[in-house]
């Protein structure tokens, strides 16, 4: 093997050009640091042959007389010079992506590519004793020439090097250039790359997004806007409206406290007023499952306040009739009641009030009654690891109490009130015979019984303990 080396050292540099080239085309594109350590080491080797045969790229080849061999001595030089520049920007892009990440795949590039011109001109001036002079003022007019030509085109990646530079947005992130919404998918030379909500993918010039107004929706990462409105009937009060729609927030645990929420009146005529719910959630993700809960929150506790919406005749039938009766009608247990048997229901439902931070229904307690809420924000408070936690919160309409109507069992969560609440109760002595005669609701509340128990067996799941990793001096001190 040394003595292949020895007697043919251009054939051996040679083939670790071709073996560079191949490892870095065959190697997976995960093992980067493994790949740049190869690439150091081939480049050493590479050196190494290079000077031990005498041939110093700072200096023409020799061997003048021997012409195939001053060629390849030729080549190799300037393979050298090119092998380098390759090594130092592979380098240089390792570093920088780990402080940048994608986002400064454009400043790479021109780092990239001036270290190669740099290498060429050297490769010109040492190698091949070129003029550099000469050279210089020719591409200087060439560049010139081809500026004034690629004059659109150069504004866009120098354009891309200034959106780099002062990442107005970066990739992934959710944006809108001059009117036009997408998730940021790719930034290139040329072009900012936007997936539309609808899935087609817009082209945006760089020049256009240096100098259009951006806006970006996920900056910052961890507070995301939203807003809903509710027109309701002109005659509604709006205190009474705005304190419903405030329970309806306070009843929506995803918003933040901070920035809080708030309601605003946006405007009101004879046609109807409008009333605006904003705040503010920690992930895009939740900001449409967020909006959906608010309107259905919006609407039950507007309802309970006995507001109107802007609707049908519908509503004027609802609320027509008492409150009970239209509690019986809404409910998806009881729902099912014949009329007759909902008058008698509401009959016998008595209404109690609960201030904020009563307890309805302490947990391990068997409910000798069920609880309908009439309106309110009601707290669901669970123990997990011995800490207590609020599991969720409840509002109008919902039941409290199916648990020791139906199986006779203890409440598993604790049940209070978050803001001033009205309940309907019924007792179990009167809501036994009807549920022994009605298989239907007893159904319905079996399932209930069951949803919520896999619910808080879920939430109240111990969490596994994280295993603390070892770091090299500490396995150095067990090892001692």
């Amino acid at each position: 093997m040394l003595s292949l080396i020895s007697e043919h050292p251009l054939l051996c540099a040679l083939v670790l050009l071709v073996l560079d080239l191949l490892m870095w085309r065959l190697v997976s594109a995960d093992r980067t640091y493994w790949k740049i350590g190869a690439r150091l080491l081939i480049f050493s080797l590479f050196s190494v042959l290079l000077f031990n045969e005498g041939l110093n790229p700072m200096q023409p080849a020799q061997w003048v007389d021997d012409v195939p061999r001053h060629l390849a001595a030729t080549g190799l030089q300037i393979a050298w010079w090119l092998f380098a520049a390759r090594t130092l920007t592979v380098m240089i892009g390792a570093a920088m992506m780990q402080r940048v990440g994608h986002t400064g795949r454009l400043l790479q590039d021109l780092l990239g590519a001036v270290i190669f011109l740099i290498a060429v001109i050297a490769a010109l001036a040492y190698v091949l004793d070129l003029p550099v002079k000469g050279v210089l003022a020719t591409s200087g007019a060439m560049a010139i020439i081809v500026g004034l030509a690629l004059q659109s085109t150069l504004s866009d990646v120098f354009s891309g090097i200034v959106l780099n530079t002062t990442k107005p947005y970066q990739l992934d992130d959710w944006i809108s250039i001059d009117g036009t919404e997408g998730r940021v998918t790719d930034i290139d030379w040329r072009a900012t790359r936007l997936q539309t909500a609808q899935g087609s993918m817009a082209v945006i010039p760089n020049s256009l997004a240096a100098k259009a107004k951006v806006i970006n929706f996920s900056r910052p990462s961890d507070v995301h806007g939203l807003s809903i409105s509710v027109q309701v009937s002109p005659h509604a009060r709006p205190q009474t409206v705005i304190d419903a729609l405030e329970r309806a927030m306070i009843g929506c645990r995803t918003l933040l406290t901070n920035p809080a929420p708030c309601v605003t009146l946006k405007s009101s005529g004879s046609g109807g007023a409008e009333y605006e719910i904003s705040g503010f959630v920690a992930s895009r993700a939740q900001k449409r499952e967020v909006r959906n809960q608010l309107f259905d929150l919006a609407f039950r506790h507007l309802q309970a306040s006995g507001v109107s919406l802007l609707s049908t005749s519908e509503s004027a039938t609802a609320n027509g009739a008492s409150r009970p009766r239209a509690l019986l009608e809404s409910s998806n247990i009881f729902s099912t009641l014949r009329q007759d048997e909902k008058e008698t229901f509401s009959q016998n439902m008595t209404l109690q009030t609960f201030r904020a931070g009563d307890v309805i229904l302490a947990a391990g307690e068997v409910s000798d009654h069920l609880f309908i809420i009439e309106s309110g924000v009601v707290s669901v408070s669970l123990v997990r690891n011995g800490q207590p936690f609020e599991g969720g919160r409840m509002g109008p309409g919902e039941v409290i109490g199916e648990a020791g109507i139906v199986a006779g069992q203890a409440a598993l969560a604790s049940f209070s009130a978050k803001t001033f609440c009205t309940l309907y109760r019924i007792e179990n002595s009167y809501l036994k015979p009807c549920l022994d005669a009605r298989r239907d609701i007893n159904d319905a509340m079996k399932n209930l019984l069951d949803v919520r128990m896999h619910l808080a067996q879920n939430l109240t799941r111990e969490l596994p303990k994280p295993v603390a990793k070892k770091r090299f001096l500490q396995w150095l001190r067990s090892r001692a």
